[in-house]
Order: C-alpha cells, then sequence, then structure tokens
C-alpha cells in the first residue's frame, strides 16, 4: 500500500514538474505506417532530435516522400561546430516495403533492418486501417485485415525486435492506440476489437519486463481521441458538445505522445478529458453509459462517417464496373 501511494504521489508531481526529456540522438527508430498521418509526424518528430530512422509503409512512393521530408530536416539542423564533429555522426534514413499485417513480411524486413541497419532502440508500432464499414455489412477479409494490421502486427513486430532489447536491457515499444480501444461506440466493431487487442497486448507485454525485472526496456501507450487525418472524416456528435471534444490536429497528437515517449511516461491519452471518461467506464452500470452516450451524441457518431464510406465505396465501383 505504501508504495503504490509513493507511484501515485510520483506522477502526481509529473502534472507540476515536467520529467527532463530523453536524448535519442543517434539512435535507431522503427516507424510503422510512416508514409502518412501520424507515422509521418512522428519520423519528422525524431529527425528533428537527430535520431536515425527506419520507415516502414505498404506504399512506397508516400514512403519515400517522408524519407525525403527527413532528409530535409537533417540538411537543415545538420550545423556542428566542425567538420570532425559532423563526421563523427550523420543521422540517415532507410526506408522499406513491408506489409505489417502479414508476419512474413514483418520478420523479413526486420532480417534486413539488422543487416543493413543494425540493433533498433525505438519501435513505433503506428500503423492502423479501417474498415468503415457496419459489421454485416463488412466482408470478412476487411475484418481480418482490420486486426492484423490493428493487433496481430504488434506481435509479429515485437518479436522480430524484442528479443535483442533484452539481451541489452534497452529499447523502447510504443503502440499507437486509440481511445475506441479504451471505450467503444456503434458501428466500428473490428476498430474496437483491434484496439482493445493492441492495448491488451501492449499492457500484458509490460507486466512481462517488469516481472523479468528489464527496467531497461520501456513502454508507451499512446490513445488519442478522434485524430483528423481523414481516417474518421464525418465522425460527428452532438453539435453542443461538439467544442468539447472536437477532433484532434494530428501535430498536437504527436507533440503529445512524443512528450510522453521521451520522458518515458507509461501511458498517453489526447485530451486529458479521456481519462475520465476512461474512469467513469469501469466505475458506472453499462446502462449509464448508454445514457451518457446518448446524451452527448457518441452512441451514433460514427454513422455519418460509415455512411460516406459506403458511398463512395459504391461510387468507385459504380466508375470500375463492379
Amino acid at each position: 500500500m505504501r508504495i503504490s501511494r509513493l507511484y501515485i504521489c510520483l506522477y502526481s508531481l509529473c502534472w507540476f514538474i515536467p520529467p527532463r526529456e530523453k536524448c535519442v540522438e543517434g539512435q535507431v527508430c522503427v516507424i510503422t505506417g510512416a508514409g502518412s498521418g501520424l507515422g509521418r509526424l512522428f519520423a519528422l518528430e525524431f529527425a528533428q532530435r537527430r535520431a536515425t530512422l527506419v520507415l516502414w509503409d505498404i506504399n512506397r512512393q508516400n514512403n519515400e516522400e517522408t524519407a525525403e521530408m527527413v532528409r530535409e530536416i537533417y540538411r537543415e539542423t545538420g550545423s556542428l561546430d566542425s567538420v570532425q564533429e559532423l563526421s563523427l555522426f550523420q543521422p540517415k534514413v532507410y526506408t522499406y516495403v513491408c506489409d505489417v499485417s502479414k508476419r512474413e513480411s514483418v520478420y523479413s524486413t526486420a532480417e534486413k533492418v539488422r543487416n543493413e541497419v543494425g540493433n533498433i532502440d525505438l519501435l513505433i508500432n503506428n500503423a492502423g486501417v479501417v474498415s468503415g464499414r457496419h459489421l454485416l455489412e463488412c466482408p470478412d477479409e476487411l475484418i481480418e485485415r482490420t486486426m492484423m494490421v490493428n493487433c496481430h502486427a504488434h506481435f509479429w513486430t515485437a518479436k522480430a525486435f524484442l528479443p535483442k532489447m533484452l539481451e541489452l536491457n534497452h529499447g523502447h515499444i510504443v503502440t499507437v492506440a486509440s481511445s475506441l480501444g479504451l471505450f467503444t461506440t456503434a458501428g466500428v466493431e473490428d476498430y474496437c476489437a483491434s484496439k482493445f487487442g493492441a492495448i491488451g497486448f501492449h499492457e500484458s507485454l509490460s507486466h512481462e519486463l517488469k516481472a523479468a525485472d528489464k527496467d531497461g526496456i520501456k513502454m508507451t501507450l499512446v490513445c488519442p481521441f478522434l485524430v483528423d487525418t481523414g481516417m474518421f472524416k464525418g465522425c460527428k456528435i452532438r453539435k453542443e458538445m461538439a467544442p468539447l471534444f472536437p477532433p484532434l490536429k494530428p501535430e498536437y497528437c504527436v507533440k503529445q505522445a512524443m512528450r510522453a515517449i521521451l520522458t518515458d511516461q507509461p501511458m498517453i491519452c489526447t485530451p486529458r478529458v479521456m481519462y475520465m471518461v476512461t474512469f467513469m467506464k469501469t466505475v458506472l452500470p453499462f446502462d449509464a453509459i448508454v445514457s451518457m452516450y446518448r446524451f452527448i451524441g457518441a452512441d451514433k457518431c460514427m454513422y455519418p462517417f460509415l455512411a460516406q464510406r459506403k458511398e463512395s465505396t459504391n461510387n468507385n465501383e459504380s466508375k470500375t464496373g463492379i
């Protein structure tokens, strides 16, 4: 009990005394889904801190665009005191085409990284997809892909890179999940299930590392509210409540996540009101949660998004003659 109180006090102090950020200069950072969205922004943030970037994405062109942005940052921040200092460390960026839903692709790409780059220090499991269809309208293949990309891929990347982290007792694994992995809403069953799975995996692995006394390996869970990346375009809650729960700007989301990563924070929810929502879910009966959802319009907030996706799919099918 005393130890629990001590940790509560220590974490409470972090609200008033921000912990010092660690240096990641020269460290090797693997980012999945780096070709766009949050993955690209994570890459740019780590590049500004002079980390060596290993970018994974299924889309080669998008991934190369991110890599060029990273190289531009390296060029802009490459002014050191002398040519000798510049030769000591020159961060690089490596790109790999990888379908993280396929474990063979993950394992073979990880082997290339070990041979061509070396040991990694940070693993950012960011890649994610959404089917955007009601359960009974969603093909089984799309459900399986959502689960494989959003959840199963975390198992494969961890199995690929964790052994060396354990050997060295050094590393940092980041799980980019979602607030929809802490509480749910209607219409996105596959997405919610995949994010719940990713969070369960992350928490279990965190406990396993603690039980093995591998305190040199850090874990950070990132659970943002809806991020304005276009993934859930059209999602709406009750207009009177909308100012309290606006979609997060991607830049803000990544800035908050970076602060958590660089201070070895175990978990970060954005905005902070998500902590309260999660707490309420654990103490209130289900019917009370339903009433709260209906009051703020969260019970059917995904329906406009699902309708837009359905219309877009139908239009694409009609154009291609399917």
